[in-house]
Order: structure tokens, then sequence, then C-alpha cells
């Protein structure tokens, strides 16, 4: 039955969308994985092919009440194939996957957050599918001791139901993190089955490149050698797919007719070193090291706006009716002048 937070959440309210229904086609033949991850893969599926058998016929759910479902954390670098495995695990069951997006189900209204995470669980529930929450770190992080500030005591809060959804919860949730680290120690202790995903070696690197590939329509150069790309570049599936794509845009934009076009291994070194290149500059420092004295001055006008929004974020909850449009537009005047 909808209800308003439901709404929200599925993005029936202001074209927001928080969680996504996703039918999957994807299987594991769709990813090339490193032998342990896949034989760790093949275990927790068997925990969820095993689970009637173990809690019903054995009796076992007659003595264990709660944390009857089953957790995962797929715990990896990103493009490592963590998202196509969830959604091979819910093709492998014949069930949907819910997967969610925490950074939408966040309110800045305090207290909704937390229903918003209790809504997803029923959500799963209710539609028999697999609850897939990506970038987990989000929602699962360490909580503070002696929170002072509201965000902090609202996390804290997110956490805590979110432990109560699990404890309840008998179906299949699965968790995807590049920051495992930074989880909560007792949703850790809730998790069936940690999953690490390893960035893949040679043997599946030309794996990768091979199966971006479609393998009658591609036009490929006799030069082409994915051994000696896999051999060269220790990067990622989602490194090689993007690699690919950027190669293949490359050839395209060659002159002459198309017939003739073909993608050369020139092409793929040369796609394959912007995204190795691209990444290194996502990982560079806003600031280098000789302007501290600027990052000084940036991060003191930084914390002097957001005490500057707090208060006046303080000031506008206070107000009501009237009082609320006469204190904005008071806040207004004051910082323009």
């Amino acid at each position: 039955m909808p209800t308003p937070i439901r709404d929200f959440i599925a993005g029936r309210i202001g074209g927001r969308r928080a969680v996504e229904t996703i039918v999957t086609s994807r299987t594991f033949d769709d990813v090339i994985l490193p032998p342990r991850t896949r034989a760790t893969l093949d275990e927790a599926l068997s925990l969820v092919r095993s689970h009637e058998l173990i809690f019903t016929q054995w009796g076992l759910g007659e003595r264990h009440s709660t944390g009857l479902g089953l957790a995962f954390n797929f715990a990896g670098p990103p493009g490592t194939g963590k998202t196509i495995c969830a959604e091979a695990i819910a093709t492998a069951l014949g069930r949907k996957l819910l997967s969610v997006r925490y950074a939408e189900m966040e309110s800045m209204w305090a207290g909704e957050t937390p229903k918003n995470v209790a809504a997803v669980f029923r959500m799963a529930t209710e539609e028999d599918a697999v609850l897939f929450f990506d970038e987990a770190d989000a929602i699962a992080s360490r909580r503070t001791t002696g929170a002072a500030q509201s965000h902090q005591r609202e996390a804290n809060t997110v956490v805590n139901v979110l432990l109560k959804e699990l404890e309840a919860f008998n179906g299949v949730v699965i968790f995807a993190t590049n920051l495992a680290i930074n989880f909560d120690p007792a949703f850790e202790r809730r998790i069936r089955t940690h999953v690490l995903f390893e960035m893949p070696g040679v043997e599946e690197r030309e794996k990768i490149w091979q199966v971006q590939i479609h393998p009658a329509k591609t036009p490929l150069g006799d030069d082409v050698d994915f051994h000696l790309l896999a051999e060269r570049y220790e990067v990622s599936g989602g490194d090689i797919k993007n690699a690919v794509l950027k190669a293949a845009t490359m050839a395209a934009a060659e002159p002459g007719v198309d017939e003739i076009k073909r993608i050369h291994q020139w092409q793929f070194e040369r796609a394959m070193d912007e995204v190795v290149g691209g990444k290194g500059v996502m990982q560079q420092s806003l600031f280098s090291e000789e302007s501290n004295a600027g990052d000084d001055r940036v991060i003191r006008a930084v914390e002097a706006a957001e005490r500057r929004w707090a208060k006046t974020a303080q000031t506008a909850v206070v107000m009501a009716g009237v009082g609320i449009v006469l204190g904005l537009v008071a806040v207004m005047v004051a910082m323009v002048y």
C-alpha cells in the first residue's frame, strides 16, 4: 500500500528516486573474477539456497528467532564487479534487486532518514527482493560516542535502526563498499559473509579485455594484443571497460569510410593511459604543499561560513508562520549588506 515515505523513496514525489527496482538478467558469466573471490561468492550463494533447509526443515529457525536474514558485505576497489555480482545473485535466485541510493534517502528533516531506512527493508520483504546498498559505509559508519551535533546523533540513530532491521529481516541484503574500515563493529558482526573483491590478475584482465569486445561485430586491427595490454596495465575491470569505449570512440572518429575503420593497439593503449591518468588527477590534493597559508585561509573561511549557516538555520527553525518568512528575509538582507 502506498505511503508518503514509500512514495518518496520510490521517486514518486519530486522525481527523486532513492530505490531502483531492477529486474536483473546478468549472471556470473558476465563478470571475470579472481578464483578466491569467485569461490567465496559461490559459498554465499550456497548459503542462500540452503536457508530453507537449515532454518525450516532442520528446525533452527525455531531456536533462533532473529538474525535469520543473510547479509553479505562486498568489499573492494571500484570497478571490481561488486554491483554486477549483486545483480547476478538476484538473477540466480529469480528475484528482483532493490538498489538503494543512500544519499537520496537522507532527509533534511530530523528523524526522517531512519524511517526511510526502515521503509526500504519493508519494501524488500513485501516484494521478496534482494536488497542492495551501494557505498554502504555511508549508512553503516562507526557511531560517534557522546555525539554533540544533531547530524552526529542522527547518524547514530540511522545505524541503530539499520542494526534493528537487520535482526528482523529474513531476506537477502548485500552491502557494497570501497571503505570497509569505516564500518561500525556491531554492523560487521551481523554480516554473514564478507566477500573481498580483489584486483584482477593478468589472466583475469586478459579475459576482461576480451569479453568487452563483440566477437562478430567489433572491428579490431591485426596488431591488437590483449595479453600485452593485460600485462602492461594493472587495472580493474571497470577501468578496462572505460578504456575500450574510449578506444572505440577514437577509432570511430578517424577519417575515412566506416567499413575500413578498425580499433588498433595504439588506441587501446592511449585510451588506458587516459583512464589511468584521470584516476591520478582525482587522487591529487586540491591544494599544493606550497600553499599552506592559502589553505588555512580557505579552511577558516569555510568554518566561518558553516557557523553563519548553522546560526541562521537554528533561527529559522525556531520561527513559525509569518515569523519564518520575515526571519529569512532579514537574514538575506543582512548577508547582502
